[in-house]
This record gives structure tokens, sequence and C-alpha cells, in this order.
């Protein structure tokens, strides 16, 4: 049951399926009038468009119509009764907000691991499919045994979360050290990877035997957690994780490449970004790339100062959009992964073999704390932007069953031959502005979603972005992610304990990020060592070559050992009020709001 309540001036009256201030269950109906209410819903004008202010959704912010634009439409919660065109409409607003985030990683493995476009492009068709599916779980409230439940019955969207990729760069990155992939010495003295299609099955079948760990982090009560990982340093964690991204990928891109066309070869031959076989390629941070990737960067600004509600929530999209559009123009994308993806696609149409990479296994258990940490803080926002209470029984029950959807959902994205997925937090942007928290937008998101995935040619658009468009807009999106970091950590209350292992955490993390060569030549002096230890040794550097992994172990380490002072219950600093810094710490603050 919801009650819906606005009191806010100006605001549009709602259908008669819906009056403002009303109590309405679904679950109460007959089906008779389950029936009548289908039957109104599908021939009536209400049914269809009811009375929202469609035009405020869509007139952009100008200045002549910055009065029209201050109005707002009723608030819609969970439960209520819903136009078909508002829900889709809404729903259709989260899929594209999620869209940029759901993507990225996809191209990014496939770039790591040198693999080809079919390849590729199902991967991309794949992470779009599950990320559909697995929202569904996600948004349901399924009752198990022992008051336990599946979901958190919020629009939880799900998607490949950016601590997973940063960490699988580095497993990448042994993976092509230790020869499980091979590679290339080219004229020019640089190292090219092969493609390598087994290192993402491991991957694949490593994350699937680790998601259990955070099946059990279900069954921790969320107090215990919250105590273990405080907003100290989950803010830390998810700070380092964008500053790591922009560094590794989104930067790089913009200058024409994350792969090796941006090294600097000691035969003075450069090579050309992306690859010699584009249709213009260039040396990497030439005037053109750079360019192309301000003018998606750009755009995206102007999106928020004169875009409408709906462009704002999609402003990643209308980045990539108009720097598609100059970079097509000007002959810079090749089409012939457009031409080459099937026009329908499903699961499972390319495979992977699925294996267990032992030295990933510790890294990978790291990464699925990491994700029950930030599903606590994204399911407090969702909750907090949907109006329900984030105090008692039931919202911890929300809490206990988005995390165990959240390691369910890690085991089934393998199986669906896509990286491990978590609660997003990107769409509840898209909540706050149009006001609408219903669960049958939700659903219509998801089925968005899927509809993406199965049209193989929309996979094979963005496979054909070029990288300094999809540089542009990449870095923007990891700089969000690190802005939600320091907003964690902005509004804590600092004690001298609390400084010190802030400090400590970010030594060792921030030393990580800027000398990533820092920990390369640690186990060179072991000479021959057995399988076993060879793997163990390898688990630490992948451990140590990722820099929220080290903050993140410095940080919870130090804060369950160091003793409290009695000064410790005087902060030191209070940033902001105090209530809304409680409220912003207590929920994490976005923490893995992509957008």
């Amino acid at each position: 049951m919801s009650t819906v309540q606005d009191t806010q001036p100006g605001a549009v009256d709602s259908p008669s399926i819906h009056k403002v201030g009303t109590t309405f269950d679904s679950s109460k109906r007959t089906l008779g009038s389950r029936l009548i209410a289908t039957k109104d819903k599908l021939t009536t004008k209400n049914g269809w468009l009811g009375s929202y202010d469609y035009a405020w959704l869509c007139i952009p912010a100008l200045p002549f119509t910055k009065a029209y634009n201050q109005r707002s439409p009723p608030f819609y919660a969970l439960n209520d009764d819903l136009p078909l065109l508002l829900a889709a409409t809404t729903g259709l607003q989260h899929a594209l907000a999620m869209l940029a985030g759901l993507i990225t990683p996809p191209i990014i493995f496939a770039s790591a691991l040198n693999l080809d476009a079919a390849t590729s492009s199902y991967m991309i068709s794949a992470s779009l499919i599950g990320c559909g599916i697995l929202s569904m779980v996600q948004m349901s409230r399924i009752k198990l045994f022992g008051g336990y439940y599946l979901g958190t019955g919020l629009i939880s969207v799900v998607g490949t979360s950016f601590n997973t990729l940063s960490t699988a760069n580095a497993i990448f990155d042994a993976m092509y050290k230790d020869g499980t992939c091979s590679s290339t010495t080219l004229a020019d003295g640089t190292l090219q990877r092969n493609a390598c299609p087994e290192a993402y099955g491991k991957l694949l079948g490593t994350s699937l035997i680790c998601s259990f760990l955070e099946m059990f982090l279900a069954f921790v009560p969320p107090r215990t957690l919250k105590k273990l990982f405080p907003p100290m340093i989950t803010g830390t964690i998810v700070l380092l994780i964008g500053a790591s991204l922009v560094g590794s990928s989104g930067a790089p891109n913009w200058g024409g490449g994350s792969s090796g066309c941006q090294s600097f070869p000691t035969s003075g031959i450069f090579t050309l970004c992306p690859t010699i076989f584009a249709p213009r390629p260039l040396l990497w941070g030439s005037p053109e790339f750079i360019g192309l990737g301000f003018l998606s960067f750009v755009s995206i600004i102007l999106t928020e100062m004169f875009g409408s509600p709906f462009l704002k929530n999609i402003s990643i999209i209308v980045g990539l959009a108009i720097g598609c559009i100059v970079a097509g123009a000007a002959g810079y994308i090749d089409d012939s992964t457009i031409k080459s993806a099937p026009g329908i696609t499903f699961l499972w149409v390319h495979t992977f073999k699925i294996s267990v990479y032992a030295p990933a296994i510790l890294p990978m258990l790291a990464v699925y704390i990491t994700c029950a940490m930030e599903a606590m803080g994204d399911i407090t926002a969702s909750a907090e932007v949907s109006r329900v209470d984030v105090r008692g029984e039931e919202f911890d029950s929300r809490i206990q069953g988005g995390i165990l959807s959240d390691g369910i959902g890690g085991f089934f994205s393998a199986l669906f031959t896509v990286a491990p997925l978590s609660v997003f937090a990107q769409n509840n942007g898209v909540i706050a502005i149009t006001r609408c928290a219903n669960l049958t937008a939700g659903r219509w998101c998801c089925f968005f979603l899927i509809l993406f995935g199965v049209l193989g040619k929309i996979s094979g658009v963005f496979l054909a972005i070029p990288n300094p468009v999809l540089g542009g807009v990449t870095t923007f999106l990891f700089a969000s992610v690190a802005v939600s970091g320091a907003r964690v950590l902005g509004f804590a209350k600092y004690t001298r304990r609390d400084r010190f292992v802030l400090a400590a955490a970010l030594s060792v993390g921030l030393g990580d990020l800027l000398a990533p060569q820092l920990f390369t030549h640690l186990f060179d002096r072991v000479k021959n060592p057995s399988s076993a230890l060879s793997g163990f040794l390898n688990s630490i550097t992948i451990i140590l070559s990722t820099p929220f992994l080290m903050a993140g172990i410095v940080g919870v380490i130090l804060n369950v050992i160091l003793p409290l002072d009695a000064n410790d219950s005087e902060p030191i600093l209070v940033s902001g009020s105090d209530l809304e810094g409680q409220k912003e710490v207590d929920s994490l603050a976005d923490s893995t709001a992509k957008i």
C-alpha cells in the first residue's frame, strides 16, 4: 500500500485513476475490478494519457519558458496506477539514463582483450539483455524464509559495476603477463595483445564462484555491515574507482585510444590511433581527436544548461549522439561493425569457455564486498527519492533483499556471459526530476533494455562510436563516480581517528594510482615458485595494482584495530548541516551513480 501526498504549489492534477493524496492498493482488487480497470486503461484517454504535464517534460529550459518549467507534476508512488504513455515514457528515460553506463564496460573489456567486432557487439547486447532481466529480479520483493526477501521492491536497476571494470583490467594485465594470453611484438618495439576470449571466460567463471560471498553478506545485519564499512571507507573506495578509470580509460580514449597506440616506443616509430586500419588514423593526442572528445563533453554541459527535463536525464546519450554526428560527417566512423552486426540477437549466440583463474579469486572476493557496500548506499538513495522510509525493519529487509539479489545476479550474469552486475543508482535522477517512482515504469525500463539488446544493430552502432567521442563522455561519466565518493567524504564528521584512517587509506590508494608501476618488481626475487605460490603471488600483485582495493583493505583493517580515544566523540570538522549531512552519509550519497 502506498500513500501519495503532494503539497508543492503548481502541481498538475493527476488522472482520475490516480488522485493525489489518495491511497491505492492494487493487491486488494478482485478479478472483475482488475478486468474493468484494464479495459478502462486501454480504451480511455485517461488510461493512455492521464493529465500528466508532458509539455513540462519536453520543453527546453530557455529563459522565456523559465516560469513554465518551474511547475512540477504530481508524485507517483511505488504501486499507484500510471497512464500507459507516462509509464512507457518514464521507463524509456530510465533505460536511456542507464545506457551509457551499461555499454561502456563491455566495450572496454572487448578493447582490452582485442576481441573481434562480432564478439564485441554480442557482449554489448548480452549486457543490455542481462541487465533488463536481472533488474526485474532486483525490483521484485519476493518473500523467502524467516523474514528474508529477494529484491528491493524499488526501481533498483542493475549494471556492471565500475569497480568490477577497474579490477578486471588488472586481472587481464596479469593474464597477458603470465602467458595465459599471448602478445605479439611489433616492428616499432611495442607489444600488441592478441585476441583472448579465454580471459573473459576466466573472469566470468571466477566471478561466478565468488558471488556466493555476497549472497552470504545478505544475511549479515545491515547495521553490522555499516559498522564494518563506514562512509569514510566507502567514500574513499568510490573516489579512487572513478579517478583510476579516468586515468586508465576515459582520458586515454579521449586522446585516441586506450590501447598501445598512446605509448612511446623506443624505436621512434609511432603507432596510429585507434589502429592503422581506421578511417582517419592519427597520432594519439592529435588536435582532431581532442576536439571530437571536447565536443561531446561540451554537449553534456549545454544539455544540462538548456535541455528539457527529459534531455537532462539522458545528457550522456546526447553527448554521444552529437559527437557521433560530427565524427561521421568528418569521416572518423567505421560502419563495418554496424553492417556486420545481426539484426536480431540474444544470449548465448556467442559463448565463452568458463573456467576459474585462481589469481583472480581474492581480488574478485574484494569486488563483491565492495558491491555489497555500494548496494547499501544505492538502495538507500533509491528509497529516499521514492519517498520510502529509510528506517526500521522494513527498510533493513530491502537492504537485505537487494544485496541477496546482487549476489544471485552475479551468479546468473556469469551464466548470461555478462560481467558481475550490481545495483545502479544513476536512474535516481530520473525519479527525482519526473517525480515518478512507480514500479510499472521500472518494468517498462527493463522491457526497453531487453529490446535494445535484442536489436543487434544497436550494439553495432555503439561499437562504431569513435574512441575520442567515447572518451569525452566516459571521462565525465567516471569523474561523476569520483564526485560521488567525494560527496560521501564531504558530509562525514571527522574525528582525529577518522582523519588518520582516511590519510592512511589514501596514502596507498593515491600512491598506487599515480605510480602504477610501484609494485611491479615486488616479487622478482622469488625464484622458481610452485604453481600454488605463483598463483598466490599473482593474486597479491593484482590487489596491489588496484588502487581502490588497496585503500579499502588498509581502511577496513585500521578501522577495526585502531583504538577509540576519549576525544573521538568530538568532531574536528563538520561539513554541512548535521541533519542533511547524516542523511547523506547514511545513503552513501549514491555511491555508484554513474551519471
